[in-house]
């Protein structure tokens, strides 16, 4: 590899964020009141949303380069080890730029480094919200990367010796990255938006961890060749992936239609069933009467999905994402279920009763 390619890899992570700013900025977007409120004024923060249409756009300049021979499809996997050392370093800078100016916490400046001092920055007079973005920028450059991977095993193989696992993989992946920008407006109701701070942990992870190792599966196989499974095989991971998509999709949605129309039955079909102490509800039907958390499963199962899919369930590349997702979640649980107990008292062990298992049905 050039010096140049490294440059131009180094620098990459950095352009591209710069560009999606300005898609972010310039492109046309639904405006939209969120769950977390302005500490201020009491009123519900307001959102620029967009994700949709500008990973649209970036995927557009991709093919187009490609096409007009100006990059060849496969250059992010070239340029894939300095693109990844730049985005660190993006990601560190970044940590140090939202955290250092901060009131400090209380806390030793190693927590409020890596958990943030501010619960939600918005930046350029509010235009942009420094959460959603950091999700969008993580969004897009894993959807490019993952094409790039995939370009890259059709590029060795062709389109008629290339494995069934890789296009299954990418296209399973492309949903997931399409489902979650699609419904954009529903993660405003989600706990990294009204639970965590801005530091280390979201930025790094969203400019960083969520873009490359998220792909850590193509990372790791887009060299190898057909397994040779048949179509059998890839229909099992997909059912999987699916299985998975259903409960968190699910239950993300439900949780927002009850909160935003809390006597409406889900779907037509799960009427609110709650536990209340007279001021505030929970719910305890529909997804969210199976485990306090089935989202959580959702999320497992459809990496899991994505790990098979690739067809090498003997190689361990494939199989990170789906450990990340156990060590991320479970714990998370635990944080979640000590700060409800925090904020709801005695309606919060009503709830545990009413609703026992924490992520998976009838078993934990």
């Amino acid at each position: 590899m050039s010096i140049g390619t490294v440059v131009a890899g180094l620098l990459w992570p950095w352009a591209l964020c710069a560009a999606l700013l300005g898609l972010h900025l310039a492109l046309p977007a639904r405006r939209v009141a969120g769950y977390v409120r302005d500490p201020a004024s009491g009123e519900p923060l307001r959102y620029r949303l967009n994700g949709l249409l500008v990973l649209a756009v970036a995927v557009a300049a991709w093919a187009g380069a490609g096409a007009a021979g100006l990059a060849p499809w496969d250059w992010l996997w070239t340029i894939r080890w300095p693109a990844l050392a730049g985005a660190c370093a993006m990601g560190l800078a970044f940590t140090a730029w939202i955290v250092l100016p901060a009131p400090p916490t209380g806390k030793p400046l190693l927590a409020d480094l890596f958990l943030g001092r501010l619960e939600n920055p918005r930046l350029l007079g509010g235009r942009v919200d420094a959460k959603m973005f950091l999700y969008l920028f993580g969004a897009v450059l894993l959807a490019l990367n993952l094409l790039a991977f995939a370009a890259r095993h059709v590029t060795l193989y062709g389109w008629g010796g290339a494995s069934p696992g890789v296009l299954v993989h990418t296209a399973l992946f492309a949903w997931f990255v399409v489902d979650y920008l699609v419904f954009e407006k529903v993660h405003l109701w989600t706990y990294d938006l009204f639970a965590e701070r801005v530091g280390f942990k979201l930025g790094w992870g969203c400019l960083t961890f969520y873009p490359f190792f998220y792909a850590v599966g193509l990372w790791g196989v887009a060299e190898r060749p057909d397994p040779g499974h048949g179509a059998l095989y890839y229909v099992v991971a997909a059912v999987v992936f699916f299985a998975g998509w259903s409960l968190a999709r699910g239950a993300n949605l439900q949780k927002f239609a009850f909160k935003t129309a809390p006597e409406r039955a889900f779907l037509g079909v799960f009427a609110p069933r709650t536990v209340d102490d007279g001021a505030r509800r929970l719910l305890v039907s529909g997804f969210w009467g199976v485990s306090r958390h089935v989202n959580y499963l959702g999320e497992i199962l459809m990496a899991t999905g994505l790990a098979l899919a690739l067809g090498w369930p003997g190689v361990v590349w494939p199989w990170l994402y789906p450990l990340y997702y156990v060590g991320l979640l479970v714990p998370r649980e635990r944080d979640d279920d000590r700060r409800c107990a925090a904020k709801y008292g005695p309606l919060w062990a009503e709830y545990k009763r009413a609703v026992p298992r924490r992520i998976v049905p009838w078993l934990y």
